[in-house]
């Protein structure tokens, strides 16, 4: 049986042939969206990085790839940096998503150079280190100006779609759970049993701050209204906007106290109902 002989690749090769067709490659899925189908032959793509492996260019390899996307990072940071504040949350949880969705793709590529460089001789994971270039590169300078938008969005049911604020919240958590103290209530809608249980002495409290909060609504107008005249659609968007404000005040509450929020919600549906 006749053997494959592997052919030497020199540094001058690594640079010049092999190197070019993993950054072009990497250039590619780091800008495609999550539904995008990216032209790129995979299989050519991981046989470059096997062959690189082999010849002992993984630390230069590693090197590389590492410089790219931290390249990468500090582009997208300071995009991001100049978006208007009407746009900025959206972007940055599209801009999330995107790079999460590329490392779906990127760390197979390099699964090679991970097991027989990275674990072996650094005892690092490839995927570990570029989840937290993003934590470092972008998460991190953005998380002082983020978080106060999300605090002010969630005031306003729906001025953020409720898909990108949990995804967004759901990312921050992954990447830092540290974060969520900075703003527990935010993170405890979508993060469980993040927040401690409620003490027997708080359900009071609980209670007082439920009636505060139905009597505002009452002083807004959001009431039982006249059952006399049939109800405009205006008025029930309306209605239904205030009532979910509402629920997203009490949703923290809920949590702390173990409620189901369909209990909640059935007890006090009747007000938007009728």
């Amino acid at each position: 049986m006749k053997l494959e002989v592997m052919n030497v690749i020199t540094v001058e090769d690594y640079r010049t042939i092999y190197w070019p067709k993993l950054d072009k490659a990497l250039e590619k899925l780091l800008v495609q969206s999550p539904r995008d189908y990216i032209p790129i032959s995979y299989e050519q793509i991981y046989s470059c990085v096997y062959k690189c492996v082999c010849q002992q260019h993984s630390e230069r390899m590693h090197s590389d790839l590492i410089a790219k996307i931290s390249l990468h990072l500090n582009n997208l940071s300071e995009e991001l940096q100049g978006c208007s504040e009407e746009t900025y949350v959206e972007n940055f949880g599209a801009a999330m998503v995107r790079y999460m969705g590329a490392l779906h793709s990127i760390v197979p590529l390099f699964i090679y150079m991970n097991k027989v460089y990275m674990e072996n001789k650094l005892n690092r994971d490839l995927k570990e280190e570029l989840v937290a270039l993003y934590s470092n590169l972008v998460a991190a300078k953005h998380i002082n100006r983020l978080l106060p938008r999300l605090l002010e969005a969630q005031a306003v049911p729906f001025a953020i779609p409720p898909s990108t604020m949990a995804s967004i919240v759901k990312g921050l958590y992954s990447l830092r759970p540290e974060w969520a103290h900075c703003a527990p209530h935010l993170f405890a809608k979508f993060i469980p049993n993040l927040l401690p249980p409620v003490l027997e002495d708080h359900v009071q409290q609980y209670a007082l701050l439920d009636q505060h909060l139905q009597q505002d609504l009452l002083i807004n107008g959001f009431g039982r209204g006249d059952q006399s005249r049939k109800r405009s659609g205006d008025d029930i968007i309306t209605d239904t906007r205030l009532f979910m404000t509402y629920i997203f005040q009490m949703l923290p509450i809920l949590l702390n106290l173990h409620l189901p929020p369909s209990l909640f919600l059935m007890h006090n549906m009747s007000t938007i109902l009728i």
